[in-house]
């Protein structure tokens, strides 16, 4: 459990855990296990037997499935106040993604029974779990209809956006997207080839709305960016 004098301690902003009360959150992570992953670590497999729910206090995850031709689809990026895995919390069925750190990333590991148990303890938590899988199952149907609507370029620069509003700094050239993607994962979360996200990259490049580097992209318009998604 993070220590609550602490200032590096997260900070809640965003998603499940920012939604919860203090004593919430407190009693959630008194429930569970602290567990610290390094880069490319994997916190659960796909088929795996779903034992827990994830909590990330720091660092981001990435969330993929794999399909029987070995084809690997981005489903989400996860970071600090997210919860993961939650539906092992109902049904207890196999993984359906596997999940990774891409950066080295802290997390409380809450099993059914004990989650079960605060929601018992704590009713606010169930209508707040319950927003949690409806704002995710909404956004796997947003993410299915942009690959009919859109083309890669399109898909691209929609990803991209996203990024920047979620995982941008400002910077004197423009927003620089932190979390570290590459080529391959950019292309998993969009739905495209590697070769076509790259020429899509460097379509953007060419318009002067973004600029990349390995495994570092900044946009330089995010405003045009914006436009060009919609």
């Amino acid at each position: 459990m993070p220590d609550r004098t602490n200032p590096n301690e997260p900070s809640w902003q965003y998603g499940f855990m920012a939604a919860l009360s203090a004593t919430a959150r407190d009693a959630l992570l008194e429930l569970g296990r602290t567990r610290t992953y390094a880069t490319g670590d994997v916190v659960f497999c796909e088929g795996d037997p779903s034992e827990f729910a994830v909590v990330v206090l720091a660092g981001r995850l990435k969330v993929v499935s794999t399909s029987a031709d070995g084809y690997d689809t981005v489903l989400a990026f996860r970071g600090p106040g997210d919860l993961i895995g939650e539906l092992s919390l109902f049904d207890g069925s196999p993984r359906s993604a596997t999940v990774s750190a891409l950066e080295p990333a802290e997390v409380v590991l809450v099993t059914a029974d004990r989650f079960m148990e605060l929601m018992k303890a704590q009713p606010e938590v169930a209508p707040v779990l319950l927003r949690t899988v409806v704002g995710k199952l909404r956004d796997a149907d947003r993410q299915r209809l942009e690959f009919g609507a859109y083309d890669t370029t399109g898909r691209v620069a929609r990803r991209l956006v996203q990024l920047a509003d979620e995982h941008g700094s400002n910077s004197s050239g423009g927003v620089r997207i932190t979390l570290p993607l590459s080529q391959t994962e950019l292309a998993g979360w969009t739905g495209s080839s590697r070769e076509a996200v790259a020429r899509a990259l460097g379509l953007l490049r060419g318009k002067g709305l973004i600029a990349t580097d390995r495994r570092s992209i900044v946009v330089l318009d995010l405003e045009s960016l914006r436009s060009l998604a919609r």
